[in-house]
């Protein structure tokens, strides 16, 4: 049955998704199971599932206006620019006052137009000078020393306003001090103690300034390896631990909720991220509803660049995933952005590029979206989406089940002190390390497509103890590396082919980008059967075989016989063990498929080959 408004109905797609399952397990169709399309399925590491099809079954109704309770679809925009979101940008005053306060009005000259700054209190005057604060947003970094440059912030902003500054609207004037003494604890980071940082809240929030001192900064958990589920949850939780200190000390509800904002960071999972920001208003206005105040329930968002996503290897790919994450999390209603420089999970930045040159793409990316996509023209354009509806609604429930739990246990700060968080967290990173090294989550240039070929690193810039997606693949690549400085070259592994090229390619390619993801060049003198194997070893260790079954089933064993004869120690299979004879008397000592531990896989062959 077909509608002109719906096409096929539901039922009939699931028979036809039953149908050509049914083809590929070669099966006929009638035995298929009504719920076949279950197969198709993929569930999220928060536990959700994301269907293959969405329709007008998963529709929900229509929610409110951006700037309405419970702001899923955005919230007050006031102080925000036309073109959509701020750009912010991250400023760490490490030299003259005067050369950064220069660099900061470029910054605003050309595109920026919020600040995330590190600065001494003595410095503000200076770093500040003409900035116009009531059109570019300051949100403060500073750690323990938050009390000191505090007073300096308000002293700056009592001098302009005796000296006549023309802000009309003082409540233009918009800034977030950054305190995070709970999250902090779990970063390890220095931070301004709770009490104290209460006591800045009561003073700030009689200010006409809109100024708020708490972030809930859920960037923390997600930099350690947590899911998105963990990360709302976990900023929601600090967020409340905020709300009931304020209110304890005698603010009301409304005045408490408006003392605190949201960090989270965004991911090159662009539906997840664009989910995430709405789930994340949507719990939090159910925070302010349950504490009367839901029209106090719409924080702000500060949208940071997952910094866990970066590689160090081809760090050139991750101008395309902040891209991604600057439009997921615009989209989903970030009130601010911070996109991290390309080479920014890399020591110092990479050696061949100038500090300027990174800063540049990374504000331009959001300037390309803001200005020429005119992506902020539109708020939510997602909105309405039977998916993006729907992973919004599961993530916010996913996220609400995990700060249920922090809260029977008293809170975040207990649960953090109980080693829960750590241990919630730890199961999902895990869980994701495993994707990773069965390349089952591709890294592009690192798991996936590395470039043997590019500029190693230095040495400086290897290891380190920050938690990235592609990190055991970069730790293999850094011991390549570092053998190339003791001996000249990289650790190399023999291609043996068994047939025509015709036939070898696609297992030959297969070897060859796994082993470049562990730093070992694949030499492939083009050998075609196992008479010519002997005359194109050039001394190597270590020899994969590549063929396909067919030929494995009548040839197998006299090649692998063959390159042992040539003077290879170890040789390995391109393919499963059970395309290989089961009663064959030469066979591989190791077999390199798709679906294998390929972590573990190079890490033995690197130790075979004696790479340290």
């Amino acid at each position: 049955m077909t509608s002109s408004t719906t096409g096929p109905d539901l039922h009939s797609w699931y028979a036809s998704v039953g149908a050509v399952l049914a083809k590929a397990a070669r099966k006929d169709p009638a035995d298929m199971p009504e719920d076949a399309w279950r197969a198709l399925v993929a569930t999220t590491r928060d536990g959700i599932e994301v269907n293959p099809l969405y329709t007008r079954e998963d529709e929900i109704a229509e929610r409110p206006a951006p700037g309405k309770f419970p702001y899923v679809r955005g919230g007050d925009r006031s102080g925000l620019p036309e073109s959509g979101w701020h750009v912010s940008s991250h400023i760490e005053v490490t030299g003259e006052a005067s050369e950064v306060n220069t660099e900061i009005l470029d910054l605003l000259n050309q595109g920026v137009s919020a600040l995330w700054l590190t600065a001494e209190p003595a410095e503000l005057a200076a770093v500040l000078k003409d900035v116009y604060l009531d059109l570019a947003p300051v949100t403060f970094d500073s750690g323990a020393g938050l009390a000191e440059v505090t007073e300096s912030f308000l002293a700056l902003l009592d001098e302009r306003r005796e000296a006549g500054d023309g802000v009309v609207d003082r409540a233009a004037v918009i800034a977030d001090l950054g305190a995070a003494p709970v999250t902090a604890a779990y970063a390890g980071t220095d931070s301004i103690e709770l009490d104290a940082a209460v006591q800045l809240a009561t003073r700030v929030a009689e200010r006409e300034e809109t100024i708020r001192t708490f972030v809930a900064d859920g960037t923390v958990f997600h930099a350690d390896g947590a899911g998105d589920a963990q990360e709302l949850a976990y900023a929601v939780a600090a967020g409340l631990e905020y709300v009931r200190a304020l209110m304890t000390a005698g603010l009301s509800a409304a005045t408490a909720l408006r003392q605190v904002s949201f960090r989270l960071a965004a991911t090159d999972d662009q539906f997840a991220s664009i989910a995430k920001f709405r789930a994340g208003r949507l719990m939090w206005a159910r925070v302010a509803e349950l504490l009367g105040a839901p029209e106090a329930g719409g924080a702000p968002q500060h949208a940071v660049t997952s910094m866990a996503m970066m590689s160090r290897r081809d760090p050139w790919v991750n101008m395309l995933r902040t891209t991604l994450a600057a439009f997921g999390a615009g989209v989903g209603g970030a009130t601010s952005v911070t996109v991290l420089p390309f080479d920014a999970s890399v020591p110092g930045g990479l050696e061949s590029t100038s500090r300027a040159f990174a800063a540049r793409i990374a504000r331009n990316t959001q300037l390309l979206l803001l200005e020429e996509s005119h992506l902020g023209h539109v708020v939510d354009p997602a909105g309405g989406s039977w998916y993006v509806e729907s992973l919004t609604d599961a993530l916010a429930d996913a996220a609400w089940s995990a700060l249920q739990t922090i809260e029977a246990e008293g809170g975040l700060t207990a649960a953090i002190s109980s080693g829960t968080v750590a241990d919630a967290i730890a199961r999902v990173r895990e869980a994701r390390d495993a994707d990773i090294a069965h390349r089952t989550a591709p890294i592009t240039g690192v798991s996936e497509f590395p470039n043997l070929d590019e500029q190693p690193l230095d040495a400086s810039r290897r290891g380190g103890d920050d938690y990235r997606y592609g990190r055991a693949f970069e730790d293999l690549r850094d011991r390549s590396d570092a053998h190339l400085d003791a001996t000249g070259s990289r650790p190399t592994v023999l291609i043996a082919g068994l047939g025509p090229q015709a036939e070898t390619t696609p297992r030959v390619t297969f070897v060859a980008n796994l082993l470049a993801a562990g730093g070992i060049v694949a030499r492939n003198p083009v050998v075609t059967e196992a008479g010519q194997y002997a005359g194109a070893h050039e001394g190597e260790r270590i020899a994969v075989l590549c063929g396909a079954d067919k030929r494995y089933a009548t040839e197998g064993s006299d090649a692998v016989r063959a390159l042992r004869d040539a003077g290879v120690s170890t040789v390995y299979l391109a393919g499963a063990e059970k395309g290989f004879p089961a009663d064959a008397t030469d066979r591989p000592d190791g077999y390199l498929a798709l679906g294998i531990d390929a972590v573990a896989a190079l890490t033995t062959l690197l130790d075979q080959l004696g790479v340290q």
